[in-house]
């Protein structure tokens, strides 16, 4: 079943219907809420004026639950709608594998692509609250995430002898602690009370306000209140702004302190002699599979390892669960070719046998027997993949570039033989990633920062210059006396590492988003000194024709400026919009009703 903000519960239809093509217009409209009016600013206005559902479908794209059918297998079990052409796939990675056997309650995620997407009032409203989010928690523009909440329990009054149940939140946030948190609460009323309270819980919802960086949002689902903070691309790397309980909170039943943060000791304790290969590994961009024994094991080591160069942000493809009924299985799979770049978490044994040519697999264990695993983990040698068996361990024949860290190794043991808190093992690992990445990411902006013109080449009456092009053979030149060895104590071939980089999907995702902040910088920079200039005394020496053109253009200026939201000082708007205003009021009547008439797309 998938149940979307503007429809209701509707009724449990045969399997074999297309639900990809069903007629919206056959299931009613949910009842209209008034939507209290923002405590005041722009976004706020804006916010207010969100038709109904629209609050709702700023978090969720809709909430599915996936049932077991004897004859059809997983199955969804009311007519509603969700993402084209993926109802097969939500099915299946809904459900752990058979080989799993997971008994009980189970919380994992998934992700994968989205189909057509259509622009609506609602998405470019979005665009404009995601634009401050670090690169990391952007709202997923070709993706959605499944989180997943799955029950197997025993129940002798089933054919099968089993319940088995996923509620599953479909959205294209990355807010996979705040989502799982949320399905905490969601779920288990749900398996108590159905689909009533899973409407409550969508009307809730809906009048959240939409998650916008920087704020504190109080967030009551279901007689339970949320307080959260949403990051924001200002907020100092590796310092998360906790979110208080003031005296006011009375209501507040749960405060959570990062949204999207995943635990990474616990991750990566199976296979934590080899962290830094692995952040080589991730860094760039390497294939890699995770198999683990269940869906939770796989998509939180997968999260883990996407997460651990950050501030950077992972621009491959990765699948925390991934199974053989994918719509990807063949592509990813295939032999003809070399393993595309995409990290995969998988749990189903077929796939030791389908991915044996993939060049790094990650072979883990049960994370709740992490104290057992501290016993039985020896530094394992690095063996070719054909050797693969189901001790846990890194298998790859890959060479690191750096020498090996064993002062984060020694820490981290030291840690678990004084029983040091998971809280605080998890924070010294994270703080270790973050400086290894901005070591190496630093020389790289230094050299990015030299390519943009200076500021007094910028002239009002001409074109905004252009920035200089990444040339390579520069940047490894700046490296000698400038590169990562001023903040990094590790040695090693820096330089390899660079040139492997240089090739990745990482570096030319981050370099694409440098060059258009660095390019929407000039543009501002060019359209503050325009604003800076005389127009009156300008256009003076203009004929009307030229007065004209020169009108059109800033009018032009001022579009670009609003639509890609250019980081222009307070102030500089109104004082464009002032002086094509006083330009136009020296043109006759009649051009200036004409030039008054908005511009139509």
């Amino acid at each position: 079943m998938a149940l979307q903000g503007p429809e209701e519960l509707g009724e449990p239809v045969e399997e074999s219907e297309d639900l990809d093509d069903q007629d919206a217009s056959s299931i009613s409209p949910a009842e209209e809420i008034t939507l209290p009016p923002g405590p005041g600013g722009d976004e706020e206005t804006e916010e207010a004026l969100l038709l109904p559902w629209d609050r709702f479908s700023a978090w969720l794209h809709c909430i599915c639950v996936v049932g077991f059918d004897l004859e059809l297998g997983q199955a969804v079990e009311v007519r509603q709608k969700y993402p084209p052409g993926t109802k097969t796939s939500i099915c299946y990675l809904s459900f752990p594998d058979s080989n799993s056997g997971c008994l009980g309650d189970t919380q994992f995620c998934f992700r994968f692509r989205q189909g057509s997407n259509r622009k609506t009032s609602l998405g470019c409203f979005l665009e404009t609250t995601d634009r401050d989010a670090p690169p990391c928690l952007k709202r997923e523009q070709g993706h959605y995430y499944g989180y997943v909440y799955f029950r197997q329990v025993r129940d002798k009054s089933l054919k099968r002898g089993y319940f088995q149940k996923s509620l599953v939140l479909i959205s294209q946030l990355p807010y996979v602690t705040f989502f799982h948190s949320l399905l905490k609460i969601m779920a288990p009323e749900y398996f108590e009370k159905q689909e009533p309270c899973l409407e409550a819980a969508c009307n809730d919802i809906d009048r959240w306000p939409t998650p916008h960086p920087g704020r504190i949002l109080t967030l009551p689902i279901m007689g339970v209140v949320l307080k959260v903070r949403i990051p924001t691309s200002y907020d100092k790397p590796g310092t998360s702004q906790l979110v208080q309980s003031a005296q006011s909170d009375s209501m507040v039943s749960i405060v959570l302190p990062t949204i999207h943060e995943v635990d990474l000791f616990r991750c990566f304790y199976p296979v934590f002699f080899h962290l830094q290969m692995l952040w080589e590994l991730v860094l760039l961009g390497e294939a890699l599979v995770v198999m683990a024994p269940s869906p939770a094991e796989s998509s939180d080591t997968v999260l883990a390892l996407v997460s651990c160069i950050a501030p950077l942000r992972y621009c491959s493809d990765f699948r925390p669960y991934f199974t053989i009924h994918d719509s990807e299985f063949k592509e990813y799979t295939t032999r003809t070719q070399a393993p595309p770049s995409v990290i995969l978490g998988v749990t189903n044994p077929f796939f030791a046998k389908t991915l044996q040519h993939w060049p790094h697999i990650i072979r883990i264990g049960d994370m709740k027997q992490a104290g057992e695993m501290a016993k039985q983990m020896k530094v394992k040698k690095l063996k070719n993949l054909k050797t693969l068996d189901s001790k846990p361990g890194v298998y790859t024949a890959y060479k690191p570039y750096l020498n090996k860290d064993e002062e984060i190794i020694k820490q981290l043991q030291k840690g678990v033989q004084q029983k040091r808190p998971s809280a605080a093992q998890n924070a010294i690992l994270r703080r270790y990633f973050l400086e290894l990445t901005q070591s190496f990411i630093i020389p790289l902006e230094r050299y990015v920062a030299s390519l943009m013109p200076l500021q007094k080449s910028i002239s009002p009456w001409k074109s905004p210059p252009q920035l200089r092009p990444f040339i390579q053979q520069d940047f490894m030149k700046t490296l000698e006396k400038a590169g990562p060895q001023l903040t990094s104590r590790l040695k090693g071939d820096w330089i390899g590492l660079y040139r492997h980089f240089l090739k990745s999907p990482n570096f030319d995702g981050w370099f694409r988003n440098r060059r258009k902040e660095m390019t929407q910088k000039l543009e501002a920079l060019h359209l503050e000194a325009l604003c800076e200039e005389d127009l009156q005394k300008r256009i003076q020496k203009h004929t009307e024709v030229e007065t004209v053109d020169l009108v059109l253009k800033l009018k032009d200026k001022l579009t670009q400026a609003e639509r890609e939201k250019l980081p222009v000082h307070p102030g500089t708007l109104e004082k464009l919009r002032a002086h094509i205003e006083g330009v136009i009021l020296t043109l006759p009547e009649d051009l200036q009703g004409i030039l008054h008439k908005p511009t139509t797309l």
